[in-house]
């Protein structure tokens, strides 16, 4: 929006000529979101313990002693994910060129999912349970949200349907009408992903936040035709607005960890985190690296993974893998404190991070 109301007025007083830079609204986006997200989330969570909104725990029956550790967070309120969404929003709106269809497409996501999330964490609360919507609702809303994307994508004749991998210059998967099936895997897998992550205070959105800061990158590259074509990446025409929408989100993710870090003062609850997965596996679509981001949300991966092997193995073998799933819980039933498992993931994702980018070079 001020992108829009000021830069017309470039000729009146040159400073209005920053706004056209992408680096500078980054910038910005990154700092307004953490201003607006500290301000709204500070406040949401006081709102949220005059509604009694309480985080619902596991049920104990895997692992008892991991019901004992949680029922400390019993009288910490959920559903801060509406405050993540309505500041990510605000932020955009405030920076973010929309007359390219990224941000448009983003925000469908988010609204989506968040909606979907929104729904399940009232479920829970109103039956004071871990029981919301059912898996098979929750797969087919995030199919839908990611077929819908795919299908706008495959309509622009300027986006490329291809899936490129990291490290290979010439590794190229022409998908064409097929597209709109990757999108929706895409999605519904880091949307799943990033949920189940969301297990630990700050432990999600200190990985999201990498992720975000990565894929900022990532995208400033791919919409920059000289960069791109330098470090043989697919260019995308208009695709560096997504740097300014992850700045925001980056961020975003900020003003909320001043109050989800340990010990947590309000949990983000499905709205945040199925919403936030859907939106990263979104951006991946955008910026043409899904398959990097095996790599950059290495943590998400492992958390999914860890619940799969963990129900394959019991289904298959009447043995489990894992002390508990996902892997957080099975670090810290083996005896690390939970401070100590989140600050090592952290670590992880930073590393995973700086791998990610420099696959630009290493190809």
């Amino acid at each position: 929006m001020l992108y829009w109301l000021f830069y017309r007025f470039k000729d009146v007083w040159i400073g209005f000529n920053v706004l056209r830079y992408i680096s500078f609204r980054g910038l910005m986006s990154a700092l307004t979101g953490f201003l607006v997200a500290w301000y709204l989330i500070g406040i949401g969570k006081e709102y949220l313990l005059r509604l009694q909104a309480y985080q619902p725990t596991r049920d104990g029956k895997e692992c008892p002693q991991l019901s004992e550790w949680h029922e400390s967070k019993r009288s910490t309120p959920t559903m801060g994910g509406i405050f993540i969404l309505v500041s990510l929003l605000l932020v955009w709106v405030l920076w973010v060129d929309w007359r390219v269809i990224f941000p448009w497409l983003g925000t469908y996501v988010v609204l989506h999912l968040g909606l979907l999330g929104l729904i399940d964490d009232l479920r829970k609360l109103r039956t004071n349970s871990a029981k919301g919507v059912s898996k098979r609702t929750k797969l087919i809303n995030q199919a839908v949200a990611g077929l819908v994307v795919g299908l706008v994508l495959l309509g622009q004749d300027w986006f490329p349907k291809d899936v490129f991998f990291p490290f290979f210059k010439h590794l190229v998967i022409g998908l064409g009408v097929f597209y709109p099936l990757w999108s929706a895997l895409v999605i519904t897998a880091t949307s799943n992903a990033v949920n189940l992550t969301d297990g630990m205070d700050g432990l999600a959105i200190g990985t999201t936040i990498m992720v975000a800061l990565t894929y900022a990158g990532l995208a400033y590259v791919a919409g920059h035709y000289r960069l791109a074509t330098y470090l043989f990446v697919p260019y995308v025409k208009g695709v560096g607005e997504v740097a300014v929408m992850c700045a925001g989100l980056f961020g975003v993710g900020l003003g909320y960890l001043w109050y989800n870090a340990y010990p947590a003062e309000v949990f983000m609850g499905d709205v945040g985190a199925l919403a936030l997965g859907g939106l990263i596996g979104a951006v991946a679509l955008f910026v043409k690296q899904e398959v990097l981001l095996i790599l950059a949300g290495g943590i998400f991966v492992a958390e999914a993974l860890s619940v799969i092997l963990q129900v394959a193995g019991y289904r298959l073998f009447r043995k489990r893998p894992f002390k508990v799933a996902p892997i957080h819980h099975h670090f810290q039933v083996g005896g690390q404190h939970e401070v100590k498992v989140i600050v090592r993931f952290w670590i992880v994702s930073v590393l995973l991070a700086i791998l990610s980018l420099a696959s630009l070079k290493l190809r």
